[in-house]
């Protein structure tokens, strides 16, 4: 166990105490500083704008990406009372509105499509406080033991939850998924071409998992859209209506499908998109790098 991650989950166990517009506009300087000093960083943000938005003038990607790295930096900081402040404060901070009822009401295998917004930790905090259902989660696992142990405290906090690694295999993702229970699944990244197919990403091609699909058709699970948004009260989670149209017998259109409308979500509030990930590392053969 490392010193910097014993101080670092020590920190944000005291920061879970502070109020809420302290921890924000200390994530609004951290986030301001992490933009200046953070070049290969921004440098990924800048890139990702430039493909995604060729449309935006330049002045406005600098401000998406500003405002971003803000994000990203309050986002990391409320992780203090997302995992370690009192329920109620909690239950203050977070408001869960839509189509709750997609996933209070019935038993039908569920799919929760939580793309890679700020709030998906509160999202996936709010929604296991809130469902008795079983769910599970995948993550990657931390590279330093007690960030990996903190991180998965942190998300079984509430609810019934499994947590599983990604080399953990589908077995038993879709074992519980046929009993009823919920998948939060964050399928919007680029692991690798291995296990990727590539479709459109804002008419960029990108390395993308097929997993929406491929689980909704094993589990025979609905897919229900989880839209997180960081609001200055906290965060308001939207839970979208099912897809009618999917999953289908093919699996690399569904995940084009999942893109496009990926997209759309996107565009009703860029900044609070995970820019920072290098979505287009990954190139189709011929392709150059584009980082």
């Amino acid at each position: 166990m490392s010193l910097s991650a014993r101080m670092g989950i020590g920190f944000m166990k005291a920061l879970a105490h502070v109020p809420l517009p302290v921890t924000r506009a200390l994530g609004t300087v951290l986030g301001r500083v992490l933009h200046a000093v953070a070049r290969p960083r921004r440098h990924v943000v800048d890139v990702n704008l430039a493909l995604c938005f060729p449309g935006k003038s330049a002045e406005e990607r600098r401000r998406i990406a500003r405002q971003t790295f803000v994000y990203v930096a309050q986002a990391w900081l409320d992780r203090s009372w997302l995992w370690h402040a009192p329920p109620e404060v909690v239950d203050r901070r977070i408001r869960i509105t839509g189509a709750i009822g997609e996933i209070d009401e019935g038993h039908d295998p569920t799919i929760l499509f939580a793309p890679h917004f700020y709030g998906l930790d509160a999202a996936a905090t709010a929604l296991t406080k809130h469902s008795p259902k079983p769910s599970t989660t995948i993550y990657t696992t931390q590279r330093d033991p007690m960030v990996d142990e903190w991180t998965r405290r942190g998300r079984t906090r509430f609810g019934n939850v499994t947590v599983l690694h990604r080399v953990d295999g589908v077995k038993e993702i879709v074992g519980g998924l046929r009993k009823g229970g919920v998948l939060y699944l964050l399928p919007d990244m680029d692991f690798g071409p291995s296990q990727s197919v590539f479709v459109p990403f804002y008419g960029v091609m990108a390395a993308t998992v097929p997993s929406l699909s491929r689980f909704a058709r094993l589990g025979r699970a609905k897919v229900v859209p989880v839209i997180s948004r960081l609001v200055p009260g906290g965060y308001e989670i939207e839970v979208l209506p099912a897809w009618t149209d999917f999953p289908t017998d093919d699996a690399v259109a569904d995940t084009a499908l999942m893109n496009r409308r990926l997209a759309a979500y996107i565009d009703a509030m860029p900044e609070q998109y995970y820019w920072v990930h290098r979505r287009f590392k990954s190139r189709p053969p011929g392709e150059p790098k584009v980082y």
